[in-house]
């Protein structure tokens, strides 16, 4: 097998946290079909609801797909997007939250389209990991950073910066999953989390610090680097 043809493989595939969802709902599509099959036989019903099933399974499927990624450059010094999506927010904020300070806000929307596994926007150690419960607003709107579930990553980089990724639950989104640990070091090229079906991540930054997007931007999660620290 070429190298080429490998490569393709580990980027199609599906990720840890759909692998359970993903045979249950499989199993139950099969069951509903093989009785729809032994009752009612070859019709048009079947057909439409077989074609219904593919189109459902081979959605969620797709939702959990989990690319390999390598930021391919040096990320020292860089902000990489956590998240694929659209750029939603740029902007100064108080973040009375965590950091306690004036800080630039960067949020990425993630639609049920996107691939939703989070990566740590910096290298270095984290500091802090919550949790809050919250509402189920709509993602995209301001008020989800501090109204809706989430949780929050603080990282220290090499130079003493902290930087907070806040992972938020949308309107779709049931379950955020956080795999960081308090006291151990990260890198861009690690993943931070997931979020189920719709949701966002907000990164807050220092003030003095290089915007390198624009609004309603698209980016890619550990690939477009959307800030430069201040040195």
């Amino acid at each position: 097998m070429t190298k080429k043809k490998l490569r393709r493989i580990r980027v199609h595939k599906v990720h840890k946290e759909g692998t359970g969802l993903l045979l249950t709902l499989f199993t139950v599509l099969f069951l509903i079909n093989l009785v729809l099959y032994h009752t009612v036989g070859k019709c048009t019903l079947f057909y439409i609801v077989a074609f219904l099933s593919a189109v459902l399974f081979f959605l969620v499927l797709n939702f959990f797909r989990s690319p390999f990624r390598r930021f391919p450059f040096d990320s020292e010094g860089l902000v990489i997007a956590p998240a694929d999506g659209t750029v939603v927010a740029i902007e100064e904020v108080m973040e009375n939250e965590i950091l306690c300070r004036k800080c630039i806000q960067i949020s990425v929307f993630m639609s049920v389209f996107n691939v939703h596994a989070n990566w740590f926007p910096v290298n270095g150690t984290v500091k802090h990991v919550s949790h809050n419960q919250g509402r189920f607003m709509a993602a995209y709107l301001p008020k989800s950073s501090t109204e809706n579930e989430r949780s929050a990553v603080v990282i220290t980089t090499a130079c003493g910066k902290d930087i907070l990724a806040r992972q938020i639950a949308g309107a779709v989104a049931r379950r955020i999953v956080t795999y960081a640990k308090m006291g151990e070091p990260c890198h861009v090229d690690d993943q931070m989390g997931f979020i189920k079906f719709g949701s966002r991540v907000d990164v807050y930054i220092p003030l003095e610090s290089e915007i390198l997007i624009e609004m309603d931007q698209k980016v890619t999660g550990n690939q477009t680097p959307i800030a430069r620290l201040a040195k």
